[in-house]
């Protein structure tokens, strides 16, 4: 994914683990994007991936620490690294590398980088999980999130190499490549820190008997784009999804909720300790006014299928908010898709709506990429192009910062 600002220079940072496997995905994927990717391996990230393999995806030379111990000219080889790389990626992230970052050590050439730099630096642990529990390795992981210059990914809950089951898997490429799009795009900035973020997801589904209902394509691509930017500028936040063909990112408390009740339960109880509401969910308009248990024969299905509308959400989101409370609102429509963007703004109450084309190629329902207008109640309008949804949804919370502060 290649963000609308210029193209970062990344430099990996390989760490001693079976999960270095997965980094040569990540080299792939982000030198295909356009990016310029260099790595450093490290002495014992060596034992399982070759310099070989690596300076092949990179394209370039990888570096390790008998370059750093050789005399180097005109530059030592850190300082060069520290200053023509924009972005850094550790992983595998090891224990040992954990508690060099927090303390400040210095001693091979990719923590000698790290301290020689001042850039942006994503993290992603990989260990087994008794080593990850240990309180000095836990100690470190909450000091080194405390240091502002460092984003981190969690590991993962799992099968780990060594056959146990439990948290210590390193997050999957595609959730490390994500994040690094976000931190290209924000230079690492959390300007959404302190905030908590309610947003929805997906596409409701209202059953009227086992196995029928009435949905829409929604697959909850937008809304899940939402909750990472948003964690990745720093926010806490709670994501209530209907149906959903996405993987969830690690930081985001989840709530399924399938039907429209199912959904305004969920918004209605968490809204009160929200500072925004992200309604980026397509919730239907109508449900079976009549539900059936069981899968009816298809010799018994009705003629004729009675419908009552579902709870406005946004709108009774609208008429309990706080002062400080915030609500953007997402409206899928084709045709024109401003003016009746604009009069839900002003029925519902919004701050923001969010008005995309669903009639138009490779936007909106499943699509990767997305385009948008943006709509305050000031009037003010912000055709948005179209972008990967991850990037999109980055641009909607500059306009919220900007729009709404």
């Amino acid at each position: 994914m290649t963000s609308p600002r210029s193209a970062p220079h990344l430099l990996v940072g390989v760490g001693g683990g079976i999960a270095a496997y997965k980094i040569c995905d990540v080299i792939s994927t982000q030198g295909k994007a356009g990016w310029q990717v260099s790595a450093i391996l490290s002495e014992t990230a060596s034992q399982f991936i070759t310099p070989l393999t690596l300076s092949t995806l990179c394209r370039r030379s990888v570096f390790t620490d008998a370059d750093f111990w050789h005399p180097q000219a005109p530059r030592p080889l850190h300082i060069e690294l520290a200053e023509t790389a924009t972005l850094m990626l550790i992983a595998p992230l090891t224990a040992n590398t954990l508690a060099k970052l927090v303390l400040g050590l210095a001693d091979n050439l990719l923590t000698s980088t790290v301290l020689a730099s001042q850039m942006p630096i994503l993290v992603a642990p990989a260990m087994n999980t008794t080593m990850w529990e240990q309180p000095t390795v836990q100690t470190h992981w909450q000091q080194l999130q405390q240091q502002p210059r460092y984003h981190c990914v969690p590991p993962a809950y799992g099968r780990l190499a060594c056959d146990s089951v439990g948290v210590g898997r390193m997050a999957e490429p595609q959730e490390i490549i994500a994040y690094l799009d976000s931190l290209a795009y924000t230079h690492g900035k959390r300007d959404l820190a302190g905030k908590h973020l309610l947003i929805t997801a997906g596409g409701t589904r209202e059953y009227w008997d086992a196995v029928r209902f009435i949905g829409n394509p929604a697959t909850g691509k937008m809304g899940i784009a939402l909750a990472r930017a948003a964690i990745h500028r720093g926010a806490r936040v709670t994501l209530i999804h209907g149906a959903i063909a996405e993987p969830l990112p690690p930081q985001v408390h989840a709530i399924e909720a399938i039907d429209s009740e199912a959904m305004s339960r969920a918004v209605m109880e968490v809204w009160p300790e929200a500072d925004w509401l992200v309604m980026a969910a397509a919730v239907g308009d109508v449900r079976p006014a009549q539900q059936w248990s069981g899968k009816l024969p298809k010799s018994e299905l009705p003629a004729a299928l009675p419908l009552k509308p579902v709870p406005d959400i946004v709108h009774m989101a609208a008429q309990r908010r706080q002062p400080h409370q915030r609500l953007i609102g997402f409206a899928a429509q084709t045709g024109d898709i401003v003016t009746p963007a604009r009069e839900k703004l002003e029925r519902k109450g919004l701050d923001l709506m969010v008005a995309n084309a669903v009639d138009q190629a490779d936007c909106g329902f499943g699509s990767s990429e997305n385009a948008a207008v943006v709509l305050d109640r000031q009037g003010r309008s912000q055709a948005l192009p179209k972008v990967p949804k991850l990037i999109l949804a980055h641009q909607i919370f500059d306009l919220a910062q900007d729009w709404l502060s």
